[in-house]
């Protein structure tokens, strides 16, 4: 069943302009007598001149809307001078209010347009049903999803236009949550590495647990890509890398490692090169961010370690092929742990446990419960030591260092960091990365 109806009257054609009043009104109508209780909420987009007052341009739709009291609290007109801005405010109230079934009622002029925005401002998480302004007065087409006609493509300069309007938009936006931060290692030399481990402030993302500077999107969350790109966009300027340049590791939860410049696979949790200018990246949201550098052979590498990765022995595979690959010396590799989820917070089934405690006993806290803490890092480390690597090249200040600044448990500081553990399914992404100066 549809929770939301947009009206799009943001650029009606001119034989639809003199009736905009009629339309507004049949349309109302129809949604207000063929509802379901309770009445989707509904939002009238509307375009807003430059330096014209909203009030006044609400003034001109109130007889359409005065007579539709049950909609009254549910009814909203938004105004904005383009065609995203007035998007991204409604995807806003549809998040508040967790919508996802979405009718848009608008100009069959306007659906090919509509499409792209759609396509660039939503993920698969929302449905979208859509019904010509014209026609819009049948209780069946508002209740359910009629069969979609052939979508037009675009002409592509029509679709670079809407994206650029997009970008512009959302660059305006106020960075939320305070100012962009990034924790850096003293351990990696910062004149020949460029690196750092991102926090969740200084974004644009605006739902709670992805709020703000979230830097994965995918089809289970509500943050669209073009948002995580303006928050990776916000990254680099503030920490000097280029984005056009960037790579982030395509998660499996395994011991995969892509070696830049060959064939990319489908999937990997590692990643490694030593170009310079190429900035590599590994994400966590309780899984480690581990970044690794070699200042002998200018090399560096980044995975992402959960405890499947951590058992897989992801680490080790990344310094494997840093040694093969680059001639790197293995006691020459540092080695930064980034902020992940502690053993004070991450408990997994027993049997899970079991393999930890083969690392390493001290990797598992009240062994014979049905689920005892784990210390991922700590499994990590040993591993990590196991292959060669030299501890005092090794950094998890949450053991060696009692001023955190790098290594903090992701789910018990909920105001720096995101926490698939603490957060739930729509959780954000924070990550790890480093790249060689040139």
């Amino acid at each position: 069943m549809v929770e939301a109806v947009l009206i799009d009257l943001f650029s009606l054609p001119a034989n639809l302009q003199s009736n905009i009043q009629g339309l507004l009104h049949s349309t109302l109508e129809t949604i207000e007598k063929c509802s379901s209780i309770p009445a989707p909420f509904v939002y009238v987009m509307c375009s807003q001149r430059q330096g014209s007052k909203r009030n006044g341009e609400q003034e001109s739709l109130l007889p359409a809307l005065r007579d539709f009291q049950s909609l009254k609290k549910r009814l909203e007109v938004v105004h904005a001078l383009t065609t995203a801005a007035a998007l991204y405010t409604i995807k806003q109230r549809l998040d508040e209010k967790d919508l996802s079934i979405i009718k848009i009622i608008l100009p069959t002029i306007r659906k090919d347009f509509m499409k792209v925005y759609v396509d660039h401002l939503f993920t698969a998480v929302y449905q979208f049903e859509f019904e010509d302004l014209q026609v819009a007065s049948d209780c069946k087409n508002l209740q359910i999803a009629e069969p979609q006609s052939e979508w037009q493509m675009l002409p592509m300069q029509d679709v670079v236009l809407i994206q650029s309007e997009i970008q512009m938009y959302l660059e305006s936006l106020p960075s939320l949550k305070g100012e962009l931060t990034i924790l850096r290692s003293s351990l990696i030399p910062d004149d020949i590495f460029l690196h750092g481990f991102t926090t969740r402030t200084g974004g644009i993302s605006y739902i709670p647990t992805l709020s703000s500077c979230n830097l994965f999107s995918s089809s289970k969350r509500r943050d669209p890509q073009v948002v995580v790109r303006e928050n990776l966009r916000r990254l680099a300027n503030a920490a000097g890398f280029n984005p056009e340049t960037f790579h982030r590791v395509k998660i499996d939860h395994a011991s995969a490692v892509y070696i830049m410049g060959k064939t990319e696979p489908d999937s990997y949790d590692g990643i490694v090169t030593n170009q310079k200018g190429v900035t590599i990246a590994a994400p966590g949201a309780d899984c480690i961010p581990v970044l690794f550098a070699d200042p002998v052979r200018k090399a560096c590498g980044a995975a992402h370690s959960g405890w499947k990765g951590t058992l897989l022995g992801v680490s080790m595979a990344t310094v494997n092929v840093m040694v093969s690959e680059y001639g790197c010396n293995v006691k020459d590799i540092l080695v930064v742990l980034g902020p992940s989820v502690g053993p004070c917070c991450y408990k997994l089934p027993h049997e899970s446990a079991k393999e930890f405690h083969r690392i390493d006993p001290k990797c598992v806290r009240l062994f014979d419960s049905p689920s005892p803490y784990i210390d991922i890092r700590r499994a990590t480390r040993v591993l990590l030591e196991s292959g060669g690597i030299l501890p005092e090249n090794i950094q998890d200040d949450s053991v060696t260092d009692q001023n955190q600044n790098i290594t903090f448990c992701t789910a018990c500081h909920p105001e720096k960091f995101y926490s698939h553990f603490r957060d739930g399914t729509n959780f954000g992404t924070q990550i790890g990365f480093i790249s060689i100066k040139g």
